[in-house]
């Protein structure tokens, strides 16, 4: 697939799927803009996709505030030009019962991984629908699919992605620009790791289908495709990628 003349903005991007899918992105030919609220991780991702030969910059952003979101947008602009694929990456986990969750930590849940998805698409959305052409893949999760104990916070606003999706996907069909959702299943990544079942990651893998936790790379190739010319006829889909957890 090639990606020459496309500019992608990738958030989340300074480790695991987000930064596997901006390396790809970029060997694929697209100018990549990386999002993350770690800046010194963004910088670095960037200088690496450089020093490769290909075209990246890097934003400090928090996703879910518009002044930031549309700052970095600009940079875009100034740097690369329109925006032609948006991969929604970015997204807080939590693990914890559901009668210890406090008001305040599902507001930020909710608001890290379902609002980022209104502020980040209305601000690129203008350059797609200019060009007839767009690209939003947002990434979800398998456990808005089946459920997930101590996760219904987080459960709860990755369905709201696939939801978002969907409805997106119908009200933008015929403008050019295409909405899909990827929800990654049991992913060897570093919030995973940091996470309340980081030390126990190989040996949930080992009772999985496929005996292996997915790579982010794994993500990276599903998220290319909804971004090519060869997605062009898919919008509002779920692209499933779970290594057999889950069949749809």
């Amino acid at each position: 697939m090639s990606f020459n003349g496309k500019v992608a903005v990738v958030t989340g991007a300074a480790s695991g799927i987000g930064l596997a899918t901006a390396r790809r992105l970029a060997r694929e030919g697209a100018k990549v803009a990386i999002w993350d609220l770690n800046e010194v991780g963004a910088q670095a991702a960037a200088d690496e996709i450089r020093q490769a030969g290909q075209h990246a910059i890097a934003s400090r952003v928090d996703v879910s505030r518009r002044d930031q979101v549309d700052a970095a947008v600009q940079a875009i602009h100034a740097e690369f030009g329109p925006v032609s694929i948006l991969v929604n990456n970015a997204g807080i986990t939590l693990f914890r019962n559901f009668m210890e969750m406090d008001e305040a930590t599902w507001d930020q849940v909710m608001t890290v991984n379902l609002k980022s998805m209104l502020v980040c698409t209305q601000a690129v959305l203008p350059d797609m629908l200019q060009a007839k052409w767009g690209r939003v893949i947002n990434v979800s999760s398998s456990s808005a699919q089946t459920g997930s104990a101590q996760m219904s916070c987080y459960a709860a606003s990755k369905g709201g992605v696939i939801a978002f999706t969907k409805a997106l996907a119908q009200e933008l069909a015929a403008t050019g620009v295409t909405v899909n959702n990827v929800p990654p299943g049991f992913v060897d990544t570093p919030m995973l790791r940091g996470s309340a079942i980081g030390g126990v990651v190989d040996q949930i893998a080992a009772s999985s289908p496929m005996k292996r936790p997915g790579r982010p790379e794994d993500m990276a190739a599903a998220i290319s495709f909804l971004a090519s010319e060869d997605a062009g006829y898919i919008t509002g889909h779920t692209l499933s990628v779970n290594g057999g957890r889950y069949s749809n």
